[in-house]
């Protein structure tokens, strides 16, 4: 319901859904225990609805969220602000703030908690993310979807189901899924096991690749797209698992091998670009400019009696200290130049993973803990900056928290970046999104807002891999499933890629 007041000129908008403020209260000098927490974030102009409850024991809340002339007034249980009523609020509040007053009923009586912010950027985000919903165990992923939603609303939707060609006993999994600068009509998943393969959508066709040839170590794993040429390049990994009795990281996933591969999609070759026994190459990214290629490694040497490699590496799993690298690369004669390291995180006793670049090239952040290359199962990950411009680097502190962050994307526009967080639990990962100033600060991040605020904790699943798209999917799920159920195309190896 809408009111328009006319005072002095001055208009002022009064939004409300049936509730009032209460007339009798007392102060609080304190600020109201929220869930999701939404206290003095910074979020963009477009994102949805920021829908929050008390988190404890409450008869009835209403909240006055106030910018400007524009004022919503709204309660309930939950708090959840109809969203056009929101999109108008945040303009009027666009640079600003939306001031937000909380009013809980408890044992008859109201309590009026101290206002808080929630800062509305102008910079906006991009429509879409896509992730992984996975049970937090690598022992149970049967009920395994890619799905994608709109930030601007509430919109899901399912890009795969890995039941589609799941047949009893044969399972499926799926993952790994990545674009070609943030464009959902050029992309790419895996499907490990039953009716196995790489699914490369490009443009509308869709095809199933067999990459395992006996010139590489395994199929493509973790990929990255060339910012501009139909050229992905994957790490390739001999992976195995710990599963701890008592170690606080309940599951450790480690690489007894693993290589880089490029691999180019028209032509359908592969070729070796990183083979080096004695290093673990892993998780390449490319920076925006399509010049240079970044990469984790890990130095690591077996013994000479070694006849279990996998063994051996669990036995040893703490000295894999994996350091930043990169490598130089000519788009017109698509060769690769020397490694060359960019952070060396094994001189500070860490282990430094999946970097990823700003749009704007400036900034790599990555992901560091004691050691290792899974960090989604450290709870001493945290997510670090390095300035490309002075050499800076440093630990993100405003925007980690006492448990694990990692597998972190960047927006389109290298103002927001998207990551996983165990921070409420330890162990679901959710998304959290933070803003990034031009001088690479970043602000206090903010859960994934949903329509029920408490769907994230009654959610038995994970989010895994968030990614940016400019816009949804559009590929059905039974497509991806007909083109799973074909046989795939084998590669071609070759010795260097070709013009």
């Amino acid at each position: 319901m809408k009111r328009l007041f006319i005072l002095t000129a001055i208009a002022t908008i009064l939004i409300s859904c049936g509730n009032q403020i209460p007339k009798d209260f007392r102060e609080s000098e304190e600020l109201p225990t929220i869930y999701p927490d939404y206290i003095n974030v910074t979020i963009p102009i477009n994102i949805a609805p920021l829908a929050f409850q008390i988190d404890g024991k409450a008869d009835n809340v209403v909240a006055c969220l106030t910018a400007g002339t524009t004022e919503i007034v709204c309660g309930g249980k939950q708090i959840q602000p109809d969203g056009d009523d929101w999109k108008q609020l945040a303009e009027a509040a666009k640079g600003d703030a939306i001031k937000v007053e909380v009013y809980v009923e408890q044992n008859d009586g109201w309590t009026r908690y101290k206002p808080f912010n929630i800062y509305v950027s102008p910079d906006s985000i991009d429509a879409y993310i896509s992730y992984r919903l996975i049970p937090p165990s690598y022992v149970t992923y049967e009920e395994l979807t890619i799905n994608q939603r709109c930030l601007e609303n509430y919109d899901e939707s399912i890009i795969y189901d890995n039941m589609l060609c799941s047949e009893g006993a044969k399972g499926q999994c799926i993952n790994c899924h990545n674009y070609q600068q943030y464009n959902p009509d050029r992309m790419q998943f895996h499907a490990r096991q039953n009716m196995g393969g790489t699914i490369v959508a490009y443009d509308g066709n869709i095809k199933k690749i067999g990459m395992k040839n006996d010139s590489i170590l395994s199929a493509g794993v973790y990929p990255t797209w060339h910012p501009r040429l139909p050229l992905i390049v994957y790490s390739t990994n001999m992976t195995g698992q710990i599963f701890h009795s008592t170690n606080p990281n309940k599951i450790e996933v480690f690489d007894s091998e693993s290589d880089l591969i490029a691999y180019d999609v028209e032509k359908n070759e592969v070729t070796n670009i990183e083979n080096d026994p004695t290093e673990m190459e892993c998780f390449p990214f490319w920076a925006p400019d399509g010049k240079t290629l970044y990469y984790c490694s890990a130095h690591f040497e077996y013994s000479d009696t070694v006849s279990d490699k996998g063994k051996e590496f669990v036995a040893r799993t703490q000295e894999a200290k994996y350091n930043l690298y990169k490598k130089r690369f000519d788009p017109e004669t698509r060769q690769f130049g020397p490694r060359e390291i960019v952070f060396a995180a094994d001189s500070i006793d860490k282990s430094a993973t999946l970097p990823r670049i700003s749009p704007d090239g400036r900034y790599l952040m990555f992901t560091v803990a004691k050691y290792g290359v899974f960090h989604i199962w450290h709870h001493d990950a945290d997510l670090w900056l390095l300035d490309l411009q002075t050499g800076e680097v440093r630990n993100m502190e405003e925007i980690n928290s006492t448990d694990t962050e990692s597998y972190h994307s960047w927006s389109s526009n290298g103002r927001w970046v998207v990551f996983s967080s165990r921070r409420y639990d330890g162990n679901y990962t959710r998304p959290f999104i933070a803003h990034i100033d031009k001088n690479g600060h970043g602000s206090k991040p903010f859960e994934l807002p949903c329509a029920n605020p408490d769907y994230h904790r009654q959610l038995l699943r994970s989010y895994n891999i968030p990614e940016f798209m400019r816009g949804p999917v559009t590929i059905k799920p039974q497509q991806f499933a007909d083109a799973l159920k074909q046989d795939a195309e084998p590669v071609k190896y070759v010795n260097k890629l070709s013009k």
